[in-house]
């Protein structure tokens, strides 16, 4: 199984942004998605999932109302929309598959893309 996550960039702050990952290697709706973030000098956390059909979505309190991830099965690819963005916002962005329910915790994820780098200025 391979992610491929893409889209990061510099942009200002009140800005958006849309990150991509494309997974391949096997059926992609069998696998809930999550996308997780690591700033520099700081530990990684937790953005948001996805359940395999969509029916559920989890946020991480810092970015809910203004992040939103989203499927298409169809392309075997996870979304993530930020928009309001922040200068805290800044990270590399990571995305990761596993089979089962979506969760926030990264322990339970077994597969990871190589991340994306998102930086916002103020």
């Amino acid at each position: 199984v391979q992610l491929q996550a893409s889209g990061g960039g510099l942009v200002q702050a009140g800005g958006s942004l849309r990150l991509s990952c494309v997974v391949s290697g096997r059926n992609f709706r069998v696998y809930a998605m999550g996308w997780f973030r690591q700033a520099p000098g700081k530990e990684r956390e937790s953005v948001a999932a996805i359940s395999r059909t969509a029916d559920v979505t989890l946020y991480a309190g810092s970015v809910k109302g203004r992040f939103t991830i989203s499927r298409d099965n169809a392309k075997n690819t996870v979304y993530l929309q930020m928009d309001s963005l922040k200068p805290e916002d800044t990270a590399v962005y990571y995305c990761a598959a596993r089979f089962n329910v979506a969760t926030m915790d990264s322990a339970e994820y077994d597969y990871w893309g190589q991340g994306t780098e998102v930086t916002v200025s103020s």
